[in-house]
């Protein structure tokens, strides 16, 4: 069973915000009025960072109407980069307190805190209204969540009906387990893999309809070879929040989540869902 304090320890090691801002004048940008494009090597923490993000919105029915939900927002990027996408607002919860500061410095220094909010919760227990988005999206976060029946029902709830749901993770490959720490998690004890088929099923069993289901392995490996290019030729990597986040642990976690991708240990799938419409 996931353990919230465990998670929050896991991400948060105080600092982050005055960490962040030595990693952006390093870049020669100013901290105090980044630009999202300046943001987004840091602050798109999930796997190939922005380009995850632009891919799944590719996918999104969102609209400038809507009111979307991030479960599991870390420090805001997705959340801050689609409400200037979609002109919509987005709503982001996440467990670990300092990530939900850290994102709501950030909306204010990027003129976007009258489109994005950010709050600490916990995905299981929504502090929301039934009914209450008409979309949500959650990126590189169930890894943490044992009770992913629980995670659907919950997401469900809270989505009006017809509402869909973006989601991003890592499933369990057909490797063995994957060598640990990872970015998501210190040991096998706070890492919680799921086939797609459980995925799959969880959802349908959950109420939703799935209705795009994809494996992201060859545009994660691809994205990785593109990355070990840039620094080869002395450049920094395109996604460096995991250094950020996690720094003298981060060459570890991310040496042996690539590995787990390239030997099929672990599958990043990507899939788009509906809540059914009432009848």
């Amino acid at each position: 069973m996931s353990v919230p304090g465990d998670i929050v320890a896991h991400y948060s090691r105080g600092r982050l915000l005055e960490r962040l801002d030595a990693a952006l004048c390093e870049d020669g940008c100013d901290p105090l009025h980044p630009t999202l494009e300046q943001l987004a090597p840091y602050d798109q923490f999930h796997g190939r960072g922005l380009e995850a993000t632009t891919d799944a919105a590719a996918l999104m029915p969102a609209t400038m109407s809507d009111r979307l939900l991030d479960i599991g927002s870390g420090f805001g990027g997705p959340a801050r980069w689609l409400a200037r996408h979609f002109g919509c607002r987005v709503v982001g919860v996440d467990l670990t307190p300092e990530f939900c500061l850290v994102a709501n410095v950030l909306a204010q220094r990027t003129g976007t805190a009258g489109a994005v909010e950010f709050h600490v919760a916990n995905a299981l227990a929504l502090p929301f209204a039934d009914e209450t988005f008409d979309g949500a999206y959650s990126m590189n976060v169930s890894m943490n969540i044992a009770e992913k029946p629980a995670l659907y029902r919950e997401v469900h709830r809270v989505l009006k009906p017809g509402g869909w749901l973006m989601l991003s993770e890592m499933a369990r490959g057909d490797g063995p387990e994957p060598d640990y720490p990872t970015p998501w998690a210190a040991s096998a004890d706070a890492s919680f893999l799921t086939t797609p088929q459980e995925t799959h099923d969880g959802l349908q069993a959950a109420g939703f309809e799935v209705l795009r289901f994809r494996s992201t392995r060859a545009q994660a490996l691809a994205y990785g070879a593109r990355s070990r290019e840039a620094v080869a030729r002395g450049e920094k990597p395109p996604h460096r929040a995991v250094m950020l986040v996690h720094e003298r642990a981060a060459g570890a976690a991310m040496s042996n989540s690539a590995r787990a991708v390239a030997e099929a240990r672990v599958e990043p799938i990507e899939l788009l869902a509906r809540k059914a419409t009432l009848r």
